[in-house]
């Protein structure tokens, strides 16, 4: 599908990709409809192009691990009075191929030709490796 765009987000406080799904299947996490969102402050500008198609990729330990489809944009009225946006995703996290990725605040766009792939059906019962290996693989270019 041509032209969207996915986001590239930090996932703080999360250890691997089994914590952040733990972290989405409680009750704060999710919007009313129970499915798991991430309320940002700032309300992406290419709303159009992220809802083509476009995925958050998740960076857990400073390595790309996961992507979540991105189903809708939500406003969410914090009690400060402040508009937020709330990404709202599908709750399947696809793991994805490693790739390195220095701290960042917020969150960015990420163009589908510079997002990891998929990982492979033979993969995607792999046992996950401990982050730090994830990292080194990573580094040298082993996915």
């Amino acid at each position: 599908m041509a032209g969207f765009v996915n986001l590239i987000k930090l996932s703080v406080g999360s250890e691997s990709v089994d914590t952040l799904a733990e972290w989405q299947a409680s009750r704060v996490a999710q919007s009313e409809d129970g499915l798991p969102r991430h309320v940002t402050r700032m309300w992406p500008k290419r709303e159009t192009e992220i809802l083509q198609g476009g995925s958050i990729y998740w960076v857990i330990k400073g390595v790309i691990q996961c992507r979540q489809k991105i189903l809708r944009l939500d406003e969410v009225i914090g009690a400060d009075g402040i508009r937020r946006c709330a990404i709202v995703l599908d709750p399947q996290l696809v793991r994805t191929e490693t790739a390195l990725r220095r701290p960042f605040q917020g969150w960015r766009y990420l163009k589908p030709e510079d997002s990891p792939a998929d990982l492979s059906d033979a993969r995607k019962q792999d046992d996950d490796l401990p982050v730090e290996l994830a990292a080194a693989l990573a580094e040298i270019g082993v996915r």
